[in-house]
This record gives structure tokens, C-alpha cells and sequence, in this order.
């Protein structure tokens, strides 16, 4: 009873927060400061919030429809994870041309590495092949993930980094990539992943919490930059008013 009650209460805040991210992205045009994060969230939100809940009302938990659904949304989720690690890569390296010339080399050779190791490692279950595929490359896209995550977190702090905002939306990147990576862990070192099932139900909606917090704080805070913008904006503004204050007073 406690536990479908924790889980429900994650669930539910979890939407909340999910919702509120949106909204504030949407706000004045935050999203054009973050617009990888902005895309990728807009779609882990149609999937996650909108998509699985409406086929699990429709068909139910136990269907294949909902089986099926959930893990091709999940292999979704995880091809956008690593676009948009690719993508922050990218931003970290965007003064230095030639760092990203040979980090991008490098995430597609992860990937095509990805895609060879899942398809060799169950190549003898012929006759369950595409499935055995999908979740083995989902799996393995979720670890690569979770490493390549870190190597930029560190990278930027190596680098000292002046994007203010990159740090932060790397942070709450890991926190979601912990809990299935965690819980995938714990299937293949219990039996049968019997004790994975309530840690599946509370990790994942938890850390979808901590990285929607974490990235909640990031959209909102303004950078020095940002405000500098904003700064030299109102005074513009201000200058353009008065200009046509004096001019209107002129023609008088």
C-alpha cells in the first residue's frame, strides 16, 4: 500500500514538474537559450506524459500493445538521449573547432560500436531477433549514455567552462540517465531481476524529479550574458521612447 502510494505521489509530481518546465521554457523565449534541451524535453513529454499513459488506459498494463508501445517509446527516448549529448558535446566545444572535429568522430564510431555489439550479443536468438535487438540497443545506448555524460561533465570542468547554464543541464542529463542504468544493473545481478520491479517504479519517476529541478533552475536563472542582453535591450527601449517623446514634442 505505502509503496503504490510513493509511487503514484513520484508519478504525479513528476508530471507537474514536467508540465511547469515546459511552461517556463516557453516563457519570453527561454527555449532559444536552450533549444537541444527544449526539443528533446518537448518530446520525452509527448512519449512519456502523453503517449504511454494513453495507451495504458486504453489497452491496460498487461497488453502487448502497451509492451510493445513502452519499449519502442523507450528506444525513442534513448536515440534523442545520445543526439542530445551529441549536441551538448557540441556547444562545449563550440570554440575550439578542432576538439570537436575529434569528438565527433568519436561518438559515431560509440555508436556504430553500440549497434554491432547488441546485434552480435543475441545474433542466436533467431527467432526473437528484432525484439532481443531493440532492447539490447536500447540498454547499451543507455550506458553509453550514462559514460559519456560524465566525460563531458568533466571535460567542462577541465575546460572552466564560461557557458553557465551547460554545466547544470549536463547535471540533471546524469540524473536521469542513473536510475535506468541502476535498475538495469540490478536485473542482471538478481535473479531473475526479481527486486528490480519496485526499484524500476521509484528510481525512474525520482530521478525524472531531480533532472526536471535541475534543469528548472537552469532554464530559469539568467547568465551574465543573458543579462547583458536584457541590460542593453530595456536601455534601447528606454532610448527609443525618448526619442520619440522629444520628437513628438518637436513637431508641436
Amino acid at each position: 500500500m505505502i509503496e503504490s502510494v510513493l509511487v503514484h505521489l513520484l508519478q504525479y509530481s513528476s508530471y507537474v514538474l514536467e508540465l511547469a518546465l515546459v511552461a517556463l521554457l516557453f516563457t519570453r523565449g527561454r527555449w532559444k537559450g536552450v533549444r537541444s534541451i527544449a526539443f528533446y524535453f518537448l518530446g520525452y513529454v509527448a512519449l512519456d506524459t502523453i503517449f504511454r499513459p494513453t495507451v495504458l488506459y486504453i489497452y491496460g498494463f498487461s497488453s502487448p500493445q502497451y509492451r510493445y508501445s513502452y519499449w519502442m517509446s523507450d528506444v525513442f527516448l534513448t536515440l534523442g538521449a545520445f543526439l542530445l549529448i551529441c549536441l551538448l558535446f557540441r556547444r562545449a566545444c563550440s570554440g575550439k573547432p578542432e576538439a570537436w572535429s575529434y569528438i565527433r568522430s568519436m561518438l559515431a564510431a560509440v555508436f556504430v560500436i553500440i549497434a554491432f555489439i547488441s546485434y552480435f550479443s543475441i545474433a542466436h536468438h533467431y527467432e526473437h531477433l528484432f525484439g532481443h535487438f531493440i532492447v539490447g540497443l536500447q540498454q547499451n545506448l543507455y550506458f553509453a549514455c550514462l559514460v559519456l555524460n560524465t566525460l563531458l561533465y568533466i571535460m567542462l570542468q577541465q575546460w572552466s567552462s564560461v557557458d553557465d547554464k551547460l554545466s547544470l543541464l549536463v547535471c540533471g542529463l546524469g540524473i536521469e540517465f542513473a536510475g535506468p542504468a541502476a535498475n538495469m544493473a540490478l536485473m542482471y545481478l538478481t535473479p531473475g531481476g526479481k527486486d528490480a520491479g519496485l526499484l524500476l517504479a521509484l528510481l525512474i519517476p525520482l530521478c525524472n524529479l531531480g533532472m526536471c529541478v535541475v534543469w528548472l533552475f537552469a532554464v530559469a536563472q539568467k547568465t551574465d550574458n543573458e543579462a547583458a542582453l536584457h541590460s542593453r535591450e530595456k536601455d534601447l527601449s528606454e532610448a527609443a521612447a525618448f526619442a520619440d517623446v522629444t520628437v513628438q514634442k518637436s513637431m508641436r
